[in-house]
């Protein structure tokens, strides 16, 4: 059993210096997929070894690929081609992460044999009708609960055709899941999205060789071709850069500065956000590292005002939407989210988790069903639960740099499963966490 881990963080103080922040989740899962199933050696340097990561990395283990690491973020992964994988004995456990589980069901739903993915008790609760039901339309034998969710029994040995498919909510894991399913479909799979997402397995696939064609909203693949190994260097993660790019803004007399965070065009949306509430970030050396954009990201201090956020950037900071929530807190003003009802089924529901926590500390929050809208104010202490949500777990945390007292937070074992050594990283930086641990 996972020992329980919570955090009390003093009020005030400011961040400075430099970081690097972990490894790309997102791009780290897709090394390690796309690399398994390419012909030859493909070598991962900044890989992510977070549990959700490390989940991606024991699953295809269990399917008989021989990698070697991690070890300081280095991978050596024994590609076996795209029918080379083997059945699991044991079915797949992911733990908690939403994006093994999706674009697993894809990349397996093509395969000769039959495989079981599991998962923790939230991931088991995450609705994967999303993923499952275009993988049937494509021919498919998936079976999950009745309510659509995990344990999830794929079966094997299916001819898939490619489909012409029309997301109906924009998610780069559905995306990514049906793409990967294309690989190993007769003809042409497409996919249309409604608003941009991340298009990392796009690139990387491109990066392995594999013709992928894009025009405009719409991503197209044919399947029968070959990924040939490649060396893959993946940047930091702008997820997690995100609790200092909003820290660093709120907290009087900061000046952070963040190195080597990617910059992927369908990724920074928490850096226009923040821009748009007068933050002062700037994008320093920007370059092009395996087919990823990267810069250093420098960020001071400043006065922040509310807004009404875009919406054409929500999909551009889905994931960064709890931390931005306390940016909104201490801005002046009133800041409206709306178009977000994603946010409900992730980890945890973030928009209800994020409204509680925020009125606890006395911040007028109030959640509507596709957002929130947060009057900025003071910021008083108290104790908040992150439901075991790694985001709302560190989201709080940061909070504290403009609290009156202090904020103790409950439930924060699962920072793990994206950024290992947070707390670790944020007291050199400043931030005055403390970890508590029960055994």
């Amino acid at each position: 059993m996972t020992a329980r881990i919570d955090y009390r963080v003093a009020p005030g103080g400011r961040l400075t210096g430099q970081a690097r922040v972990p490894g790309d989740k997102s791009i780290s899962h897709r090394s390690v997929m796309l690399g398994s199933i390419a012909e030859g050696t493909t070598r991962v340097t900044g890989f992510l070894e977070a549990e959700d990561a490390l989940a991606t990395l024991a699953a295809f283990r269990q399917m008989g690929v021989t990698i070697e690491g991690p070890e300081q973020g280095r991978l050596s992964i024994q590609g076996v081609g795209l029918h080379g994988l083997r059945a699991s004995a044991e079915p797949l456990y992911l733990g908690n992460s939403g994006t093994s589980m999706r674009l697993l069901c894809g990349l397996l739903a093509g395969q000769s044999f039959d495989s079981i993915l599991t998962g923790d008790r939230s991931l088991s609760k995450r609705p994967m009708r999303r993923v499952t039901e275009p993988l049937r339309q494509m021919g498919a034998r998936i079976e999950t609960t009745a309510e659509g969710t995990a344990p999830i029994h794929i079966h094997g040995g299916q001819d898939l055709h490619g489909i012409d498919y029309t997301m109906p909510v924009a998610s780069a894991q559905v995306k990514s899941c049906l793409l990967l399913a294309g690989l190993y479909a007769e003809g042409e799979t497409c996919v249309t999205e409604p608003a941009p997402t991340r298009d990392h397995t796009e690139r990387m696939l491109q990066g392995f060789g594999y013709e992928v064609r894009r025009k405009e909203s719409r991503v197209c693949l044919r399947g029968g071709g070959r990924l040939s190994a490649t060396s893959l260097d993946v940047p930091a993660d702008i997820s997690s850069a995100a609790f200092f790019l909003v820290g660093a803004s709120i907290a009087p007399g900061s000046e952070l500065l963040l190195e080597h965070v990617g910059i992927n065009p369908t990724r920074t949306g928490v850096i226009d956000i923040l821009r748009l509430m007068g933050a002062k970030i700037d994008v320093l050396n920007s370059r092009v590292v395996g087919g990823e954009p990267v810069a250093d990201l420098k960020v001071l201090s400043s006065s922040l005002k509310g807004i009404h956020i875009p919406d054409r950037l929500v999909p551009l900071a889905i994931d960064e939407f709890p931390v931005l929530f306390v940016a909104a807190a201490c801005a002046e003003g009133e800041t409206v989210l709306t178009g977000a009802a994603e946010l409900r089924v992730k980890e945890s529901d973030r928009i209800q988790v994020m409204a509680d926590g925020l009125k606890i500390l006395g911040v007028e929050a109030r959640p509507t069903p596709d957002g929130i809208v947060i009057q900025g104010g003071r910021i008083g202490g108290g104790r908040v639960v992150s439901h075991g949500d790694h985001r709302i777990a560190m989201a709080f945390a940061i909070a504290a740099l403009r609290s009156d007292d202090t904020i103790e937070i409950e439930d924060c074992a699962n920072v793990n499963t994206s950024f290992p050594g947070f707390a670790e990283l944020a007291q050199s930086l400043g931030l005055q966490v403390e970890v508590l641990t029960d055994e």
